[in-house]
């Protein structure tokens, strides 16, 4: 019997050798399964987290882009109501300059008076005259009326006279200066 436990046992042993290495094996398989899950799932992950950063700079970009022509649209639309107001300040410098001839020292103060508030509220709203006259004669603010003949050779190529006042809105051309240039 005692042969007996001893043929037993090595084959026993085989037995439980043959039993560690299949769970061995098959710890090692699911572990390498898991580890497969583990790196899809991470892939996928990074997958997510770079799209959620591309929807966030996308918005940003929109946000941005939105906030941009809501400013556009304000300033236009102040452009063409200071713009719709220049005709209104070219009446008033008429009305000056015909009252400046005048004896009625009333009208010239009374006109004199709303042409000044008139003008510093759009200046406070980012309107600036365009001073022309004696400059030289630049198309980026004047357009040129006429050309007249010079008084003297350092004229050329001067603003002589001002027909109509330019203005300029925040730094932008809102009506260009018309001119005579000395030629």
């Amino acid at each position: 019997m005692a042969e007996k436990e001893i043929k037993e046992k090595p084959d026993q042993q085989a037995q439980e050798q043959a039993q560690d290495q299949s769970k061995k094996a098959a710890k090692k398989k699911k572990e390498g399964e898991l580890q497969k899950k583990v790196d899809e799932l991470n892939d996928k992950l990074s997958k997510e987290h770079d799209d959620y950063i591309r929807l966030m700079a996308e918005f940003e970009t929109f946000r941005r882009r939105s906030s941009e022509e809501k400013l556009a649209l304000v300033s236009s639309a102040a452009a063409d109501t200071i713009k719709g107001m220049l005709p209104v300040l070219d009446d008033c410098e008429r009305a000056m300059q015909m009252l400046a001839e005048s004896s009625d020292e009333a009208a010239r103060e009374g006109t004199t008076l709303i042409y000044t508030k008139l003008m510093d509220y759009l200046k406070t709203r980012g309107l600036s005259v365009i001073d022309a006259k004696g400059k030289k004669f630049d198309t980026d603010f004047h357009e040129a009326v006429t050309q007249f003949p010079a008084p003297s050779e350092d004229m050329k190529g001067m603003v002589i006279d001002v027909i109509q006042t330019g203005y300029l809105l925040n730094g932008k051309i809102l009506r260009y200066a018309k001119v005579v240039v000395g030629a």
